[in-house]
């Protein structure tokens, strides 16, 4: 985990033995939470929801904490240094739902046949050796962050699809988004698929090759979610509420802007200013605008939650031996914070 990074708007709270006090005025003093977040596109309904004041309308003082991996957002959420994280679907979360530590409680990125999703690349020495199109990718090197990510579970979808066996395919764990990057770009992994706002901006820089779609493989696949600790889910439940709400007038904002383009343009510019604060910084601000107008994926409005997906997930996690099979969706999933399907 690194460093928390506490909001601009956020104003300091008074806690007296873990019970918010209210202020000389009579009003209630905001309520302390912290919030994972990687440094991705797909977190950018966090960064509107921080910087347009709607956790703070919601009587929340968030303080941001970033991470390098799935794993271990849903490790700090488990321990108890997180309140809530949005992130994949993953083996390590599905095993702390079995010891009863947390709880998805609703739904953000997913694919959409109708939005450009997950692009499958292939490295440029790859992809000169012959792997156009994802069923080459057969006898190959494929990135992951480790077995049981999402990664891992993209690639599942693609070898069902084309009728090749996963174990023909060499996973390659390198734990961190940009260590794959770099090993795409240097030829060291010959395949990987990852979020259009990266990959797209792959292929323009001329580090690696399109040859497919995830949504042709796995249409309705739910990407990520949030989630919190079950003491949280089930004791916390006015906080969480509000934590929900300001997050989806957040993913509201978003899609409106970068998926519908219902947005005008003096919108579509602030929200690209804001996200840009917190996600590839290194990249000059035209070429953010582009990533941001051309690589957006869906995030589920209302934060609703396809448990349909979420199952076809711990279906496959099983078979594979990747977690227990004594874990069911009733552990995973506490169904009563948003719409389910």
């Amino acid at each position: 985990m690194q460093n928390f990074i506490p909001t601009r708007r956020a104003a300091m709270a008074l806690i007296l033995a873990g019970t918010a006090l209210t202020g000389a005025t009579g009003q209630a003093v905001a309520q302390d939470i912290t919030l994972g977040a990687l440094r991705l596109t797909s977190h950018s309904p966090t960064y509107i929801a921080l910087e347009r004041g709607y956790f703070e309308d919601e009587g929340l003082n968030v303080e941001l904490a970033f991470f390098e991996s799935s794993a271990a957002m849903a490790v700090g959420v488990a321990g108890g240094d997180l309140d809530y994280g949005v992130t994949s679907i993953s083996g390590g979360l599905m095993n702390l739902a079995q010891k009863g530590a947390v709880k998805v409680i609703g739904g953000a990125l997913a694919e959409d046949p109708d939005v450009q999703g997950h692009v499958i690349l292939a490295s440029n020495a790859a992809f000169e050796d012959g792997v156009t199109e994802p069923a080459q990718l057969a006898g190959r090197s494929f990135g992951v962050t480790t077995a049981g990510s999402s990664f891992h579970y993209m690639l599942s979808r693609i070898a069902e699809g084309e009728g090749f066996d996963i174990a023909d395919v060499q996973m390659k764990p390198l734990q961190k988004v940009g260590a794959i990057i770099g090993a795409l770009s240097s030829g060291q992994v010959d395949g990987w698929a990852i979020q259009p706002s990266i990959g797209k901006r792959l292929v323009e820089e001329g580090a690696a090759h399109k040859i497919g779609d995830l949504s042709d493989y796995a249409p309705d696949y739910q990407v990520t979610a949030v989630f919190t600790s079950t003491g949280t889910a089930e004791g916390e439940r006015e906080q969480t509420e509000a934590f929900l709400r300001a997050l989806s007038h957040g993913v509201a904002d978003y899609n409106a802007a970068f998926v519908d383009g219902t947005a005008d343009e003096a919108e579509v510019t602030e929200l690209t200013e804001i996200v840009h604060q917190y996600v590839s910084t290194d990249v000059d601000d035209a070429r953010f605008a582009k990533d941001m107008a051309e690589g957006s994926m869906r995030i589920n409005e209302g934060l609703s939650l396809s448990t349909s997906s979420l199952q076809s997930q711990l279906d496959w996690m099983q078979d594979e031996g990747l977690v227990s099979g004594d874990i069911t969706l009733e552990m995973l999933v506490d169904p009563s914070y948003v719409e389910t399907n």
